[in-house]
């Protein structure tokens, strides 16, 4: 299909107006849910600064503590060196410190746990801190095979309150990392230049950050993009394989170790839940998009077939033009013609007419034919019975006149019904009860045709769902068919049977003819279809048509078939009526 340069553009901003606002989805549904990384982030990296601040508080603790022990004291006033290190030893193995060392004030070691004790510590910051009569702390490199410790001193005071002394505990990172190694996201701990000291990620270690490079621990320097969506921090790197290529960067200070700890969250679950919702929104629209765009194509190609036509209709009308002129030497016989024409037209609205009145004549006849048969064969017992002089039995004729007339009213009554489509619900019926009320129309019928009714009424109550008077109809219509067909049989018998189906809730009424049987089956229930002679009384096709119809009306089935041995039968099934509540 040929899309023209207005609807290409038109195309074209569609989808440029759809990536934009997929666009904006997406950002919002990121930013929105770096809200709780954030926050698990923040969470972890606590716990983590936590963790790392307890365990090396143990260290602190024994540092100021055992700063002022008995004999400590003692080695200022010729205390036993021995017994000093004893003491800081086994104080040392129970901490898990990696050494103890106590020094005087001129920096002379006078106890130790065991040998290592840099030479900056002693000019470093926590030495003199601790002279000063403060807790001074630091990291950097510890006794020999310990490449990273962190350093408490803590001051040891004399008589009259000067400092005499200083404790200095010395404890191994890595041993501490060992226990938080590779849980949670990727945590490390910087000093005050930027270093990291500690981590839980082994190869981040001795990494510094400037700015937006950093230097790894063999002196390379990387390139680090740094976002800001929605105010967090998002580090975008591809140099470590350790960490993730984009990752949410938080941080917190910890003041009391001197160190600011940080954590690098994945943000690849917010940007594939970004991502989700945008694809939405973009299906969405698309899928609107295309339903519209389909709507004016549509249009497009109505507006294309209307010019043809109209395109055409000029044609038309020129050519025509052009032969007016021949055409008005034609003008007698064409008004001859059209008058005909409307002639005919007329005769052919009345044949219309016509053929509809007969339908409905054919459909209201064939309905309220048995009544009238009923009523006439009444009539005629209530005149014999009055000329026999029996008045009680012409008046019980008459009444039931009287009931057949009710009956009249009703069939009219159900007749304008199923012209509505909108037939009287089912209800509870007895079906043996309708069969013998049909025998009894039928009675003067049947014993005038010589036709044998075998019917049996059933042991237990057949009570089905249906309309009393339409389902009287319809086997009235049943046996009136079957003895019609039996008219030149030398057997007549109609069997009647009424049986239950417990399973399929279900309630079937056969009958059973001996008559030529279906001449075709399949067309048994198409309306005006008879196999009657022609001119007869009921010849018009409409009975089982609008038989089938009351019966599927109640929910059920009719059903025609020929019988092997010859005749016909009919079954009717119909629903179970339910026990009343």
């Amino acid at each position: 299909m040929t899309v023209p340069p207005r609807n290409r553009r038109a195309l074209l901003i569609a989808l440029v107006s759809t990536a934009l606002l997929s666009g904006a989805v997406w950002r919002s549904g990121y930013v929105q849910a770096l809200g709780p990384v954030a926050a698990r982030g923040q969470s972890d990296l606590e716990l983590a600064s936590d963790r790392l601040v307890t365990q090396l508080q143990r260290f602190r603790e024994f540092a100021v503590l055992s700063a002022d022990h008995p004999a400590l004291n003692a080695l200022h006033w010729g205390g036993s060196r021995r017994e000093a290190d004893a003491v800081l030893l086994r104080a040392a193995d129970r901490s898990g410190a990696a050494v103890a060392v106590y020094v005087d004030t001129r920096g002379r070691v006078l106890a130790r746990s065991g040998e290592g004790l840099p030479d900056w510590v002693l000019a470093g910051d926590p030495y003199q801190r601790a002279l000063d009569g403060a807790l001074g702390i630091a990291h950097g490199s510890g006794p020999p095979g310990i490449d990273r410790a962190f350093w408490f001193a803590a001051p040891s005071y004399g008589v009259g309150g000067a400092v005499q002394g200083v404790l200095i505990v010395g404890v191994d990172l890595a041993r501490l990392e060992q226990v938080w190694r590779g849980s949670l996201p990727a945590v490390f701990f910087t000093d005050a230049s930027g270093e990291i000291v500690a981590t839980n990620r082994s190869e981040l270690l001795h990494w510094r950050r400037n700015g937006a490079h950093v230097e790894t621990a063999d002196g390379l320097v990387k390139e680090v993009a740094l976002a800001h969506p929605g105010g967090h921090t998002v580090w975008v790197q591809r140099f470590s394989p350790y960490i993730p290529p984009r990752a949410l960067r938080l941080q917190i200070d910890l003041p009391v170790i001197g160190m600011t700890g940080a954590l690098l969250v994945d943000v690849a679950p917010a940007m594939r839940l970004a991502g989700l919702q945008a694809a939405v929104v973009a299906a969405v629209v698309l899928f609107f998009g295309a339903l519209l765009w389909l709507a004016v194509e549509r249009r497009r190609a109505l507006a294309l077939i209307n010019a043809e036509l109209e395109e055409h209709v000029s044609a038309r009308t020129r050519a025509l033009e052009q032969s007016n002129t021949a055409l008005r030497r034609e003008i007698a016989e064409r008004q001859d013609a059209e008058a005909a024409l409307r002639r005919a037209q007329a005769e052919l609205v009345q044949a219309s007419k016509l053929s509809a009145l007969g339908k409905m004549s054919a459909g209201i006849s064939h309905e309220l034919n048995q009544p009238l048969m009923a009523i006439r064969s009444f009539a005629e017992n209530g005149a014999a019975f009055l000329d026999r002089g029996k008045p009680e039995r012409a008046a019980e004729n008459l009444g039931r006149i009287s009931d057949m007339a009710s009956r009249m009213g009703r069939i009219i009554k159900n007749l304008r019904a199923f012209a509505r489509a909108a037939p009287d619900p089912a209800r509870r019926v007895g079906l043996a009860a309708v069969v013998e009320g049909a025998l009894e129309v039928l009675g003067r019928r049947i014993a005038k045709s010589g036709v044998q009714v075998d019917w049996k009424r059933p042991d237990r109550a057949t009570v089905v769902m249906a309309g009393d008077v339409r389902l009287g109809q319809v086997v009235v219509n049943l046996l009136t068919n079957a003895m019609d067909a039996m008219a030149h049989s030398a057997t007549r018998r109609i069997t009647i049977r009424a049986d239950h189906d417990d399973a399929a809730r279900l309630v079937r009424l056969t009958v059973r003819d001996t008559g030529p049987g279906i001449t075709d089956p399949s067309r048994i229930f198409d309306p005006f279809y008879s196999t009657k002679e022609t001119g007869s009384d009921e010849g018009m096709g409409l009975g089982l048509s609008i038989s089938h119809g009351i019966v599927e009306g109640f929910g059920g089935r009719l059903r025609g078939e020929n019988l092997d041995g010859g005749g016909a039968l009919f079954t009717i099934e119909l629903l179970q009526a339910k026990e009343p509540e």
